[in-house]
């Protein structure tokens, strides 16, 4: 873990929600809450990640990795990342009837209080797998699965009353849920995939126009608004969506609200990254929880940034999703390098708030974190 943060802001605000618990919206639950604070669904898939690699496999040839991990993947990072952050999480996917669909279920399930409660499993369906090699600072994924039986997938079209939604938006596809959900209060965050047509047309995502937040990559955001600049990109954005959030890479990230007229922008936390998987969706769910707890953008964007850089340091997608423990553990450690920069630690001052003497980091959840290892598991002692 480095010390080294960058500079940005003036300052820090008190956060509705913050306080030494392990739930960050504990101070603004009410009777007649929505039950479930995130709502979402997707694939889950097993991922077994090499890493340790010098460079690209070279056809031909065995590479050995100094590194491997297996977890669960896909919808799975994000769940684990919102759980992991202490937000009630609700996860509708298909779970296949193997060894590795036991294994994902119990590890979301029992291991991070994941609900399950709209998931099941499928009967004679085998899990998804991806295998990632990381290497260079980037990752290569190879991926194998087949689509559970209509009739077997969960059915989204009645998504539980719930704060938030994460949903994963693709070209030409329309998913009522969305829509339901958003008539009904909850607040929807999008993200993005590549658009493999190439038509890249904002008009292909209709459900778009039930989103709170859109949160795509640099390129994406370009070539959906036909810009040559992501800050340009995320401002032509908010005709679409009231709030869009551009991720810069090493450079940060950068957000436009077109409902208050506020920017923000937060450079990037520099780390020695092991394995850049989920570390998009450990963003998302980072800016997530900031959003439903009422924080200013600028924060958001920091603790959405910190929380993805913690995670490039373990191995895997979700369970290299840092928790409350690791949030306060790196606040201590930066606040205790003697060269530290004051302007770069008053942009994370806020932290303070959060995670003050210990905090969060001694509730609720066990320390360390449960993390990816070689084996699917080690048989339990007799």
């Amino acid at each position: 873990m480095t010390a080294s943060i960058a500079p940005f802001g003036e300052g820090h605000h008190r956060h509705p929600g913050a306080g030494p618990s392990a739930d960050p919206l504990a101070a603004l639950r009410a009777p007649g809450d929505p039950p479930v604070d995130v709502y979402l669904t997707g694939t889950v898939f097993l991922d077994i990640i090499f890493t340790g690699l010098d460079s690209a496999p070279v056809r031909g040839t065995e590479s050995w990795a100094r590194g491997m991990g297996s977890s669960p993947g896909g919808v799975a990072n994000m769940a684990t990342a919102l759980a992991r952050l202490g937000l009630r999480t609700s996860l509708a996917a298909a779970f296949g009837d193997d060894h590795y669909g036991d294994y994902c279920w119990d590890a979301l399930e029992q291991g991070e209080g994941i609900d399950l409660t709209p998931s099941r499993t499928v009967p004679g369906w085998h899990s998804p797998v991806t295998v990632s090699m990381a290497y260079e600072g980037e990752r290569t994924m190879v991926s194998h699965g087949h689509e559970a039986p209509a009739e077997e997938q969960p059915a989204p079209g009645c998504p539980p009353r719930a704060r938030g939604a994460v949903a994963s938006l693709a070209p030409g596809v329309r998913a009522p849920w969305i829509a339901r959900a958003a008539a009904h209060g909850t607040r929807v965050f999008a993200d993005v995939g590549w658009d493999d047509t190439g038509a890249w047309d904002l008009a292909a995502l209709p459900d778009l126009a039930h989103c709170e937040a859109f949160l795509p990559n640099a390129e994406e955001a370009m070539r959906y608004t036909g810009t040559d600049c992501p800050r340009a990109a995320a401002h032509a954005l908010t005709e679409h969506v009231p709030l869009a959030v551009v991720t810069l890479g090493a450079e940060g990230a950068y957000a436009v609200d077109r409902r208050t007229g506020e920017t923000a922008e937060v450079p990037a936390i520099a780390v020695e990254a092991l394995d850049p998987t989920g570390a998009g969706d450990v963003f998302v769910a980072g800016f997530v929880t900031g959003t439903l707890a009422g924080w200013p953008l600028a924060d958001r964007l920091a603790f959405a940034g910190l929380t993805a850089a913690l995670s490039v340091q373990e191995f895997g997608g979700s369970l290299s999703a840092p928790g409350w423990s690791e949030v306060g553990a790196w606040w201590r450690e930066v606040q205790s390098v003697d060269d530290q920069d004051p302007a770069a630690l008053s942009r994370y001052a806020f932290l303070a708030d959060l995670v003050p003497d210990g905090g969060p980091c001694h509730a609720a959840r066990p320390w360390p974190l449960r993390r990816a290892v070689p084996t699917i598991g080690f048989r339990r002692p007799q």
